[in-house]
């Protein structure tokens, strides 16, 4: 029987942890593709790459050099088609890295202690205002930024820099009222802008009842540091996206508890 010398094989820790951040890096990505039409591009490259080593030059010369001009530009065309994951990816890094994501952090370094009742009468009208909306049925996205990026959503929207209020929000969804085709921005504890256009997520593999209110909401927080509300005008059912993910028909005291966390 055939035996194997592994003794000149030297394994250091920076080689364990080599692997285990490729490992990481790599499920990252996987997860932020998952689902959506950018899986199938991937995939897509990667035949296309293999292809490349696999057909002989000498005997497919027309078809070798089509295959070899596109890995010449592999790199570049990765980050043409991936531009938004790649962005996503980036935001995803930069929150897990930030210190004031961790509030253990930045109570150490600025002595800020949240006030919870504070925080309540923050998010207590955005709940009235679900509650209202989900028993008339009136269909609602409201948007969490944490950064206000007044390229992104000004272009696209009425600017309003109001207080949050109940019966602000509630106008505002309200059908008759011109702002109520689009979604609410919240941020800096303002009610930043209405009626905003969003990016629409490509995910395939989403309920059939999703319209564009829902792929609009988890679309924006695929692309930007910010989470939804979604309130379906069908059924008053309320959703909640953050990084590209939702959750369905939740209850009041989840969602209160989620914006008390996230907001």
């Amino acid at each position: 029987m055939q035996s194997f010398d592994f003794s000149h094989l030297k394994i250091t820790v920076f080689d364990v942890l080599d692997v285990l951040l490729l490992a990481f890096i790599i499920y990252q990505l996987y997860n932020l593709i998952k689902g959506t039409i950018a899986a199938n591009i991937f995939f897509g490259l990667i035949l296309i790459y293999l292809l490349y080593y696999i057909v002989p030059e000498s005997k497919m010369p027309l078809l070798a050099g089509i295959l070899k001009k596109v890995a010449d530009v592999g790199i570049i065309a990765v980050i043409v088609v991936f531009q938004q994951e790649i962005r996503r990816f980036l935001l995803l890094v930069g929150k897990n890295a930030s210190l004031q994501r961790n509030k253990a952090w930045w109570r150490y370094f600025f002595g800020k202690v949240e006030d919870e009742k504070n925080n309540y009468a923050r998010i207590k009208p955005i709940v009235d205002a679900c509650k209202s909306m989900k028993q008339t049925r009136t269909g609602a996205l409201i948007v969490f930024a944490k950064f206000y990026d007044e390229q992104f959503y000004q272009n696209s929207c009425e600017v309003i820099d109001a207080k949050i209020s109940k019966r602000l929000l509630e106008s505002i969804f309200q059908k008759s009222s011109p702002l109520h085709d689009g979604a609410v921005v919240i941020s800096e504890n303002k009610i930043k802008a209405a009626s905003c256009i969003l990016p629409l997520t490509d995910k395939t593999d989403l309920p059939l009842q999703f319209g564009l209110r829902h792929r609009a909401g988890i679309g924006v927080t695929e692309s930007n540091e910010a989470t939804a509300i979604i309130v379906s005008e069908e059924t008053g059912e309320i959703s909640y996206a953050k990084q590209g993910r939702v959750k369905m028909n939740i209850s009041f005291a989840e969602l209160e508890k989620l914006l008390n966390k996230d907001f």
